[in-house]
């Protein structure tokens, strides 16, 4: 019991820690804003990420993934394949919210931009290491184990949940992490990943928001000579869904 109950205790864990972190805002025109940078707040995912990467050769680390690999083969027979839908709920959450008529702090070719390039770093990072770190699947399927992408993903979509709507209710932060954390939880409890995996997959995911809100201003001055034109914007980003590789096009308006 002590083995299931880590995870989910580490992972939730995750929002109320960040949630009480000072996220300084600066605005950059009157519909677009984006986050000031702060130091403090690379704390979590730099903790979460470090666990990761350490866990890959300390052996007391790995003897743990192994004890709950164990306990939750030892109990568990059938597979439950929510975490491929529930990865993508956090940030579809966003659009659907704003669809039903609750405005986030961005508006849709801002808030679109800046996931646009949270999913491209997320993914890119994501990728580049499953390619140079080969740890095999507590399955055994393959050795693409670390870091989790699924996982990945739906942490980088609740912190684009968070930071779109925290100033209107926190509890839009509190579903989405929690969703997220199930994600986690459940590419455990499928015998898909390793607690490593699962971690530093969220802290990977936590950090290529904040980042992609970081230098959204760079960005959006890049691409949009003003705020006021009425301009499209193709972009093309990395694409992983668990087992295939690609490329995602995406146009914002």
């Amino acid at each position: 019991m002590f083995y299931k109950t880590v995870p989910f205790l580490f992972l939730f864990g995750l929002f109320s820690a960040n949630a009480q972190q000072n996220d300084s805002i600066t605005k950059i025109d009157s519909t677009s804003h984006s986050l000031k940078f702060n130091y403090k707040q690379l704390i979590i995912p730099s903790v979460l990420i470090g666990y990761g990467v350490v866990g890959l050769e300390s052996h007391q680390i790995l003897n743990f993934n192994h004890q709950i690999k164990d306990e939750v083969t030892e109990d568990i027979d059938e597979k439950i394949t929510i975490d491929d839908f529930s990865q993508y709920a956090p940030a579809a959450s966003v659009y659907a919210l704003n669809a039903f008529g609750v405005k986030g702090k961005n508006n849709m070719r801002d808030r679109s931009v800046i996931f646009v390039t949270s999913y491209a770093i997320m993914a890119t990072t994501v990728l580049g290491l499953k390619s140079i770190s080969h740890v095999e699947r507590p399955d055994g399927s393959s050795n693409n184990s670390f870091p989790s992408g699924h996982t990945a993903t739906a942490f980088m979509g609740a912190e684009f949940l968070y930071q779109e709507y925290k100033d209107k209710s926190i509890w839009y932060g509190i579903a989405g992490y929690a969703v997220a954390t199930g994600t986690g939880l459940f590419r455990i409890y499928n015998n898909r990943h390793w607690l490593t995996d699962v971690a530093a997959g969220a802290g990977i995911g936590i950090l290529s928001t904040k980042i992609a809100y970081w230098i959204n201003p760079y960005i959006t001055k890049k691409l949009f000579k003003s705020s006021s034109e009425n301009k499209s914007t193709s972009m093309i980003m990395p694409f992983y869904n668990g087992q295939q590789y690609g490329l995602g096009f995406a146009k914002v308006f």
